[in-house]
């Protein structure tokens, strides 16, 4: 059994484990509740430019009438045998299994699409980290992100130069700590030009999607082609356990993080009205032009917002991890305490015995 040193020397290093993982604790929820701001502060503007687009649809002919063709290249619906994957993690660690779940989930996805040839844009360290294991780096060059045309583009060869069926073409880490609307849009224009030029056939996103701190889920969204305006195509999603949306629900009270979720009701149906308004809105400039240049915009929208939420859901599964740990660590200094209790009493018994036992030898 330790001696009463050796414990006491455990004590003060849980005690000091304790301390660090309720400062990150305290820290993730500061920062959590950055992001359900920035989240939110996001949410009128796009909610509002997917009605005007809706509203354009309704007033503009995006299909040819002869031919049934989409009119715009992100509209246009191919054969998938190309696919871009763009999976959103972490760059750090002890966040639970924040990162696990994002990562199973994308292997997942890549089975269910065994015999397509499939390029990961690898967003945070973890994802990088995860597939530079297991795939190749893609050998060809990205094209230079530039704005995105007026006309469509002229659809380029498909490379056949590819190092396997799955492939890493993009690694950005580093862009969540400081997230800003530059780095969303750059990654937008870049899916975008590769849909235009018909290098890919569709574009997912594999997140964490955060509504509340108790409602989260990780989806696999598909951005590209776009179907439907404001209509979200979840191809796969899996809800948290109850166990742990209650110590989710926990760990933010005692941080004084609300757990419910932001009602923005007012807000969206005041946006809702623009486009089922029945007026005929007079547009400074031909609808088929207005929707041509925000088609491209809602996209890098759709982008920067799973970027926003996927912060959003890392700082609270953050938060979470260190609260259990906090809790561990007060649980390991009362039973230490208790052990080390014990073991001070029987020493004192076996003194008393032993000048006892002298005591009655005289």
């Amino acid at each position: 059994m330790a001696g009463i040193l050796d414990i006491r020397r455990r004590i003060r290093s849980v005690r000091n484990t304790r301390q660090i993982t309720r400062a990150m604790k305290m820290i993730s929820a500061a920062r959590l509740r950055r992001a359900q701001e920035r989240a939110l502060s996001a949410r009128p503007y796009a909610q509002m430019l997917t009605n005007v687009l809706k509203s354009l649809v309704m007033r503009a002919e995006v299909y040819d009438p002869e031919t049934g063709e989409p009119r715009h290249p992100l509209l246009a619906q191919r054969e998938e045998k190309t696919i871009l994957l763009i999976v959103v993690t972490g760059d750090k660690g002890l966040a639970g299994a924040f990162n696990a779940n994002i990562l199973k989930a994308a292997m997942r996805f890549i089975q269910a699409k065994e015999g397509k040839n499939i390029d990961i844009e690898a967003v945070g360290r973890k994802a990088r980290d995860f597939f530079r294991r297991r795939f190749p780096v893609a050998p060809v060059e990205q094209p230079e992100i530039t704005e995105a045309a007026e006309e469509p583009l002229t659809p380029a060869p498909r490379a056949e130069n590819r190092s396997g069926a799955v492939q890493i073409v993009g690694e950005h880490v580093g862009i969540l700590g400081r997230l800003e609307f530059a780095q969303g849009k750059a990654l937008g224009q870049s899916i975008i030009e590769r849909y235009t030029r018909c290098e890919i056939d569709a574009v997912y996103v594999l997140y964490n999607e955060f509504k509340s701190v108790v409602s989260q889920r990780v989806v696999v969204d598909e951005i590209l082609p776009t179907a439907q305006i404001g209509a979200s195509a979840v191809l796969q999603a899996e809800e948290m356990a109850e166990q742990e949306k209650l110590r989710m629900a926990e760990a933010a009270q005692s941080a004084g993080v609300s757990i419910s979720e932001a009602d923005t009701k007012a807000i969206d149906e005041r946006a809702a009205a623009f486009a089922a308004a029945p007026v005929d809105y007079i547009y400074e400039q031909p609808p088929q032009e207005l929707f041509r240049s925000m088609l491209p915009r809602y996209v890098e929208l759709r982008v920067f917002h799973t970027l926003l939420e996927s912060v959003a859901a890392e700082h609270a599964a953050r938060m979470t991890a260190m609260d259990a740990a906090t809790n561990n660590a007060s649980e390991m200094i009362d039973a230490l305490t208790l052990a080390m209790n014990r073991v001070r009493q029987a020493k004192i018994t076996k003194e008393i015995i032993e000048i006892v036992s002298g005591a009655a030898a005289l």
